[in-house]
């Protein structure tokens, strides 16, 4: 049986836990979420929630990671022997291959689009010809099964390599990558004529958009941007050594979190309103929008594949976390199976994720609950899994976990120690209960009429 590998260090460990987090969500999701919320409001209550709930949540994972030094199914057997917790465990494991699933169908299309855009055949600036290229995309059956192939292939390739070998090196190239092409991008946004109004768009509050609505919407994507509630951040904790700090740590992928965000932002809406185009386009913002403003401005080509790259180096960091969880699980300690199981693993998820990638095409008429297989996984897992998995990580940290063994583990203040368990028993839960009631409550509505 192999040893149990390591992050060599605690900046790999950082980057590695920020890539986990910063994915879709942050560049696909914040952006459109934040355009459709009032955007200034939004953006502020995100960081709030971010910070007030979200890191705390993300500390309580640390902590059970670090604690256990083992798969998350194993952890939690090992601190709650002869209990039933390691349901969060499993938990972890089933949404995790189902996110992945679906999340790689994204990839592939993120690979259609790099594709093109490193061979410059982007180059139509009617948003017209974005929209029909999306459309035409999705539903190409071949298309997106392969480009969903590669991105699989992709992230496999690096989860088979370990921890310190593959994850830990591909976060250490992609992590510093992704921020200095960020800040290329938010320049050239920044520089364009008109930019300011994108700037106070996200800076400038319209407090007619304080309400429960955005809130609970803000609160949502701090869960979804984090990456909380799949035991992806227990896995990855589990791989530390004792003598790193983990509130720094935590910190660390937080403020990343929020700075990447924010940059998104600032990479997306100062070009919007430049262009004249309309902030509150939705999830079409990145794929049809994006590349139209793209196509306007000078050197448009080059920044758009800039983008792409950025996209897709982002959308990597967080699969090759999710299919961790899945590997760490399904080796348990035999270390020496990881890269037959990585492989095996990740056959399975693009097998299971053909049906999410022709959903647009092939299967667009198939339902289940109304819904196409691509929009019912993201539902159970974004509406269901990751809010179910907080709770049941809030609730494990803040009751059964004792205080003396969390405090010793987290090694900090007295003060913050409070401070983060009272957030961590009462505050996150009943958060999190809000964001569930509000996700839910559009089907439970559909269900009685």
């Amino acid at each position: 049986m192999a040893n149990r590998d390591h992050f060599a260090s605690k900046i790999g460990f950082v980057l590695a836990a920020a890539g986990s987090a910063i994915g879709l969500g942050a560049i696909w999701k914040f952006p459109y979420m934040a355009g459709t919320n009032g955007g200034s409001v939004f953006v502020l209550l995100f960081i709030i929630s971010t910070m007030l709930i979200g890191l705390p949540i993300l500390l309580a994972e640390f902590v059970i990671g670090r604690k256990g030094q083992a798969d998350a199914v194993t952890t939690l057997k090992k601190l709650a022997p002869g209990k039933k917790w390691s349901i969060i465990g499993w938990s972890g494991f089933f949404f995790s291959f189902i996110i992945l699933s679906f999340y790689s169908v994204v990839g592939g299309w993120i690979l259609s689009y790099l594709t093109r855009a490193l061979f410059f055949t982007l180059n139509n600036s009617s948003e017209s010809y974005y929209a029909a290229l999306f459309e035409s995309i999705i539903a190409n059956p071949w298309e997106v099964i392969i480009g969903q192939a590669v991105f699989m292939f992709l992230t496999v390739l690096i989860v088979q390599g370990g921890i310190e070998g593959g994850i830990e090196r591909a976060s250490r190239i992609m992590m510093p990558t992704l921020l200095i092409f960020f800040i290329v991008l938010v320049i050239r946004s920044l520089t364009l004529d008109g930019a300011m109004e994108g700037i106070k768009f996200m800076f400038v509050p319209d407090w007619s958009y304080l309400n429960g609505h955005t809130m609970l919407m803000a609160l949502g994507q701090a869960f979804f941007s984090l990456s909380v509630g799949v035991a992806g951040m227990m896995t990855y904790a589990s791989y530390l050594p004792k003598d790193q700090k983990l509130g720094n740590s935590a910190l660390s992928v937080s403020l990343l979190n929020v700075g990447i965000s924010i940059m998104a932002g600032l990479v997306i809406f100062p070009a919007v309103f430049a262009l004249g185009y309309s902030p509150n386009e939705g999830p079409g913002l990145v794929f049809i929008i994006l590349p139209a403003v793209f196509e306007q401005i000078p050197f448009g080509a080059f920044f758009m594949l800039l983008f792409f790259i950025l996209l897709l180096f982002a959308t990597l960091t967080s699969s090759i976390s999710m299919l961790e969880i899945v590997v760490s699980i399904g080796i348990k300690n035999a270390y020496d199976k990881r890269k037959r199981s990585s492989w095996i693993y990740g056959l399975l998820i693009f097998l299971v994720g053909i049906p999410s990638a022709l959903s647009f095409g092939v299967f667009a008429d198939v339902k289940i609950f109304g819904k196409t297989f691509f929009d019912f996984a993201d539902f159970i897992t974004n509406s269901i899994g990751l809010p179910l998995g907080a709770f049941l990580i809030s609730i494990f940290a803040g009751y059964v976990l004792t205080k003396n063994e969390t405090f010793t583990e987290l090694n900090i203040s007295s003060l913050w120690f409070n401070v983060w368990h009272f957030i961590v028993r009462y505050l996150a839960p009943a958060a999190i209960i809000l964001v569930f009631i509000n996700a839910m409550l559009p089907t439970i509505q559909a269900l009685f009429k």
